[in-house]
């Protein structure tokens, strides 16, 4: 409970120095003075000390800086102070009104006779002894005394002191608790030298040692940058939320709700810190839907093996780039709210490409892990549907309401390929499901799998082929920019010339693996008969098998899947296409496999002895699944 009260603390204390930092970005000194100069207030004392007014905007960014940067028990500690000043600012405002409530009145017997001066003093009596007793808890001293000043009027009126003379006390009481304050103000006035120097040296000795990026790090992980610029949005909007809500008398329609959020988010990115705030928030609710999802999809498991990858700072960095290459902070407040729903329309199509990232895995996993669990598969299999409607429902809807450009044919291609996506994974749950259902493996289900597969890259691929060719004769026919360009050079590398190579490879792969499979002999019945064994691939009975050169069976398939990640045999990992190429060549049919195997550097043993020969006629043993050779030929090979 201490530490979780420490880091509320940590963070609420420095949200009003990010606020005076707003306060400061937006107020332009030099035209408050030129209003001054138009208005009546020409001949103000105000105008003539202009500078001065400006180095003291300065010093507000500076003393904002050091109250965001201050440790959080010198905080603490500052604004126990500040309280402590507040509190006797309210001491000298109920002494001062109860002494105008005296003067009002004219009375100056004793107060048992007169009930409403009874009154007036029960009430400032008690206000003051509480004021007192706050102050000694505050500052953590038993002299309560030296914050009593406002109760001398109090006092005074008690012993029937006359009520000029009661005014002059309280102007008494007032100026000896200024003189308090400035004295303790004088005693502790070299304290932010001495803290500055020591903060100096502190982080000359980290940089020294760790460098400046292990001083930035620290010091993101004690301000806690994200979460206070989170709460300072957060606080941002709530107050333009209540300030529009206390000048309207009716309430808003839904279509004036819609634009009264574009409107006040518009509003709260209007500087660099409130941009920012935005950013972060951003960032904290795609985490929260992240997660939601995986809530969703595996229950508390999900935060059992916790993936690192979706943290939500994606589509925070990506309305951050976006909103500074499209200088959003200058804009007007109409237009940066027509910007900004096209830049959150971006953001939620990124918000749903790593929700499908979270869900493609599971989603596999479930059907081929054949749980008979209906509510597992109904999660699974409503979150796909609801990728698979929403992003085409998104792109419907900008089609809708907003002219075509390049920005938006980003979004609606992003939202089309993450529609083909999800109904890529779910056509291959519906294979696995329909081979969980007939009981028996399908024949071929690989080749149908990657004829899926296949098909949806091709579709994404071309896509990302169309939107290229669309930002290319923009760029030409149209409004030429440096930032547009690049943009068009970035997708065409990552999302067509990285895809285009990835899925070449992919079917070089595929069409060695299928020619290895081919040149390699067919097992007999009589062989299998005499292997007698499992596939040690696939754990199951081999009723048909290839024969590797390195004398080891096993299915077909199995091995076509196990060639498409590497090429040696999974047992003895000896290279098979080395092996394949001598095998297949003309001069090594016509010799025998003792010649071969001397070829490759692999001397013939002989087994003369009566061990050997009877090692030689007996039938070779089982392999292990580790691949450990457990018969005599394996362990020549």
């Amino acid at each position: 409970m201490k530490a979780r009260v420490e880091a509320v603390l940590n963070v609420g204390l420095r949200i009003p120095s990010i606020m005076l930092l707003e306060v400061l970005y937006r107020w332009d000194v030099s035209s408050f003075f030129q209003k001054i100069q138009r208005s009546s207030l020409n001949n103000n004392p105000l105008f003539q000390y202009k500078y001065i007014a400006l180095y003291l905007h300065y010093v507000g960014y500076i003393l904002s800086l050091v109250l965001l940067t201050l440790p959080r028990q010198h905080l603490v500690q500052l604004y126990l102070y500040v309280l402590t000043a507040l509190l006797l600012f309210a001491g000298h405002q109920l002494s001062r009104d109860y002494v105008r409530g005296e003067l009002d009145s004219g009375y100056e017997g004793p107060l048992y006779l007169e009930p409403l001066s009874m009154n007036r003093f029960t009430t400032a009596l008690i206000g003051q002894v509480v004021v007192c007793t706050l102050c000694s808890c505050v500052m953590q001293t038993k002299q309560i005394w030296l914050f009593s000043a406002h109760l001398l009027p109090l006092v005074a009126r008690l012993c029937l002191v006359p009520l000029e003379t009661i005014v002059f006390i309280n102007r008494f009481a007032m100026i000896f608790t200024g003189l308090e304050v400035l004295y303790f103000i004088a005693s502790n006035l070299l304290v932010p030298y001495n803290l500055a120097k020591t903060a100096y040296r502190e982080l000359v000795q980290v940089v020294e040692v760790y460098g400046l990026l292990a001083l930035g790090m620290s010091l993101w992980n004690q301000l806690v940058l994200p979460v206070l610029f989170m709460c300072f949005w957060l606080v941002l909007f709530a107050l333009q939320i209540y300030t529009y809500f206390s000048t309207r008398d009716q309430p808003p329609s839904r279509e004036r709700l819609l634009f009264l959020f574009l409107t006040s988010i518009a509003e709260c990115c209007s500087t660099p810190y409130s941009l920012l705030g935005l950013v972060f928030t951003v960032s904290f609710v795609a985490l929260g839907v992240l997660t939601l999802c995986k809530f969703y999809l595996q229950g508390y498991r999900a935060f059992m093996n916790d993936n690192a990858v979706h943290r939500g700072m994606t589509e925070g960095i990506t309305l951050l780039i976006l909103a500074v290459q499209t200088g959003l902070i200058e804009l007007q407040v109409i237009h940066r709210a027509f910007l900004l729903s096209i830049i959150l329309f971006v953001v939620v199509a990124s918000i749903l490409q790593s929700m499908l990232e979270i869900a493609d895995p599971i989603v596999l996993a479930l059907g081929a892990s054949r749980d008979k669990s209906l509510w597992k598969h109904f999660r699974a299999v409503s979150l796909c549907l609801f990728l698979l409607v929403f992003p085409a429902y998104m792109a419907y809807m900008i089609c809708q309401f907003f002219k075509m450009d390049f920005w938006l044919l980003i979004i609606i291609s992003s939202s089309i390929l993450t529609s083909l996506q999800v109904l890529g994974t779910l056509l291959i749950y519906i294979l696995f499901m329909v081979e969980e259902f007939r009981k028996a493996p399908v024949e071929n289900m690989d080749e149908v799998i990657y004829c899926v597969n296949g098909t949806y890259r091709l579709l994404e691929f071309l896509v990302a082929v169309c939107v290229v060719a669309y930002g290319v004769s923009e760029t030409l026919f149209g409004e030429w920019t440096v930032m547009g360009s690049t943009i068009i050079l970035v997708h065409s590398y990552y999302n067509v010339w990285l895809r285009a190579q990835l899925g070449w490879q992919s079917f070089l792969l595929r069409r060695d693996a299928v020619h290895k499979i081919q040149n390699m002999p067919t097992a007999s019945a009589l062989q299998l008969q005499q292997h007698n064994d499992i596939c040690s691939i696939c754990f199951q009975d081999m009723k048909s098998a290839v024969i590797t050169p390195c004398s080891h069976f096993f299915h077909a398939a199995c091995l076509k899947k196990w060639l498409y990640v590497q090429e040696t045999c999974p047992l003895c990992h000896g290279q098979l296409k080395n092996q394949l190429q001598l095998a297949s060549s003309p001069v090594a049919a016509n010799q025998n496999p003792a010649e071969v195997e001397q070829e490759q550097g692999e001397p013939q043993v002989e087994l003369d002895t009566e061990e050997g020969t009877q090692a030689k006629n007996t039938p070779p043993m089982k392999t292990s699944v580790l691949g450990v050779a457990t018969n005599t030929s394996d362990c020549q090979g």
